[in-house]
């Protein structure tokens, strides 16, 4: 809690170990178990007593772009609001320049640089404050990867069967997401095409739609279907619709998704996709990483990491659809939570052909609750992402994290830098500290997050390996999330990254939280 209003209960708040905010490499001592937050001393930002917001930009050797490590208190305002923050809070801002190499990405880069060059500062919305020297910013060496606004799906065809109120609202609206990995992002398809099917939309309603994707650059058609088919049935239904598409004879791929399948990478999508034989009867997929829904739903391709079929199988599904959904079928689909789609689609295929289930470990069906964090805190370089949207699944922005992918390429988005001072930036999901230290295997996933029904403890080794355990509650970790990003007029991206004091997971042993008061870290990062 805060003791006055521009000053910190110094005993819980987060800080630093920096000798000056002027020197960002000086050496640093090791902190002691019962010593860390104590050492980390937040201190107020100097107020400006004449009110006076002007600016002081300045640039560093090996970049042009001009710096400016003002407070802008009403962009701090704005963000107290949206984000529910206390009238005082920490902020820092931190300026990020790129260094693309013609080096593989890595899961974890380490760096001879300090996160904080000096101590966090609290600001409070109802004063202003003097503009502060930039440090040098960070420097990130990161792969030569294309960038997301020059990808070719041409190859694509995807389908989409959901409802009208699900695409209209704003918290579950694929729109926004759909843009980044469907278009050149300057309002223009990328050659992927789309049909979405609405169930018992209203003519009204299907020219509304259009209308939406067709402002966002998005190359789609838009059809409705009877809302009383059974939802496995009009699941399957999307690949015959795709195969007597008038388009698909220019296509290699026709790939069943959900409205909530976000593809992180296109130009990489495309590029492993090449390593399959589309003229050959193809089925690819993912099996859900809870080993449980494997029991429980059978060996089939998850749909909602992306269902890849090839021209020959959609032929196949095609002429054999009206068998593989009839009433017998409908009912031999239902796993004991209603019938299936993706079992349908499976056994459509098994049972009709020789093909089977081509496994791509690359996409993810996230079949989690809780806390996501421990996978994309892992480092793991995704062509899918899926249940983003709560109901039940995590919350994620991955519209928000791949924004930066237009400076430092696709390999960026989700990569590790760990610093000096024990933190490490899971590019556009988190900034975590870690104030005893990283004395664990960051190659191991942090079981932040736990399967659903049943949790055997060994629900995910399948896929992750035996994860380590969570730090939440710990006192051994803190982290600020990704809550939004955006493009700026100048061409750098700005990421706000946010931390509530009372978020249950950041707690000491005994139950008293690691910080009394809420925090806002800003990354910039730099055009090149």
């Amino acid at each position: 809690m805060m003791t006055k209003p521009d000053r910190l209960d110094v005993r819980t708040s987060i800080v630093r170990t920096g000798t000056s905010t002027n020197d960002a490499t000086s050496p640093q001592r090791a902190l002691g178990q019962h010593d860390a937050w104590r050492e980390r001393l937040a201190v107020p930002a100097e107020e400006n007593d004449s009110r006076d917001t002007g600016l002081t930009a300045h640039t560093f050797p090996n970049t042009s772009h001009p710096m400016t490590c003002d407070y802008n208190m009403g962009r701090l305002r704005k963000w107290q609001k949206k984000y529910g923050l206390e009238g005082a809070f920490e902020y820092s801002k931190r300026y990020i320049r790129v260094s693309r190499q013609d080096i593989p990405r890595k899961s974890m880069t380490r760096l001879q640089q300090h996160f904080l060059p000096g101590k966090l500062k609290t600001v409070n919305v109802s004063r202003t404050y003097k503009p502060e020297v930039c440090p040098e910013p960070l420097t990130l060496p990161v792969s030569n990867s294309p960038f997301p606004t020059a990808a070719n799906l041409s190859e694509f065809m995807f389908g989409v069967s959901t409802m009208y109120k699900r695409f209209n609202d704003p918290g579950t609206s694929p729109v926004n997401d759909w843009t980044y990995w469907l278009t050149n992002g300057r309002g223009a398809s990328n050659g992927g095409k789309l049909l979405l099917v609405l169930a018992d939309a209203s003519a009204e309603e299907l020219g509304d739609a259009a209308d939406q994707l067709a402002a966002a650059g998005i190359d789609a058609d838009v059809y409705r279907s009877d809302g009383r088919v059974p939802m496995a049935v009009r699941y399957l239904t999307l690949v015959p619709t795709m195969y007597k598409h008038r388009e698909r004879r220019g296509k290699k791929w026709l790939v069943t998704v959900d409205d909530d399948t976000f593809f992180l990478s296109p130009h990489r999508l495309s590029r492993v996709m090449r390593q399959y034989d589309y003229e050959q009867s193809m089925y690819i997929g993912t099996f859900s990483e809870d080993v449980n829904n494997i029991a429980r739903h059978g060996p089939q391709a998850f749909g909602g990491a992306g269902v890849f079929l090839s021209v020959p199988t959609a032929q196949q599904i095609t002429e054999d659809f009206e068998s593989c959904k009839s009433d017998e079928k409908v009912r031999e689909a239902n796993s004991g939570w209603g019938p299936q789609g993706d079992i349908i689609l499976r056994k459509c295929i098994t049972d009709n052909s020789e093909t089977q289930l081509t496994l791509l470990n690359d996409l993810w069906q996230l079949d989690m609750y809780g806390d996501p964090s421990g996978f994309y805190e892992s480092g793991k370089d995704a062509l899918s992402l899926h249940h983003y949207r709560g109901g039940g699944w995590h919350i994620a922005h991955p519209a928000h994290y791949t924004k930066v992918a237009r400076i430092c390429g696709e390999d960026c988005t989700l990569q590790r830098f760990q610093t000096e001072d024990d933190f490490i930036i899971s590019n556009g999901f988190s900034v975590a500290c870690y104030p005893e230290g990283i004395d664990f295997d960051t190659n191991q996933v942090e079981r932040t997050f736990s399967p659903a029904p049943e949790d055997k403890g060994w629900n995910f080794d399948f896929t992750f390996g035996p994860q380590r355990p969570s730090l939440h509650k710990t006192g051994r970790k803190i982290s600020w999330d990704l809550q939004e990003a955006n493009i700026e007029d100048d061409g750098s991206v700005s990421q706000i990254y946010v931390r509530k004091h009372d978020d249950w997971r950041w707690k000491n042993p005994d139950g008293s939280p690691m910080s009394n008061v809420d925090g806002i870290i800003e990354l910039v990062w730099l055009p090149a």
